[in-house]
């Protein structure tokens, strides 16, 4: 992903100079792109850590559950017979 950004990055400022934009217009664009791909990969790295940090506390949660749980207890499901409630 960092390479197509950094490729992005020089292809904007060289068509915007092929299609007549100046060469400042075309260095002030390829700042604001580098800019804006640096806050997002910084943004990306946050929101993978934070998601990897979730996932290792519910595994660590469900683990802790299941070990409670009686041997050939049943989870949710539908309860028939005698001791079942009435609607």
């Amino acid at each position: 992903m960092v390479r197509w950004a950094a490729f992005s990055c020089v292809l904007v400022p060289v068509v915007l100079v092929g299609y007549g934009t100046s060469l400042a217009g075309a260095g002030g664009a390829a700042l604001g792109l580098a800019a804006v791909t640096g806050v997002c990969r910084v943004l990306l790295q946050q929101s993978e850590r934070g998601a990897a940090r979730a996932r290792a506390q519910r595994g660590a949660a469900t683990r802790g559950r299941r070990q409670r749980q009686a041997p050939g207890a049943h989870r949710g499901g539908r309860r028939t017979g005698p001791d079942a409630p009435v609607d």
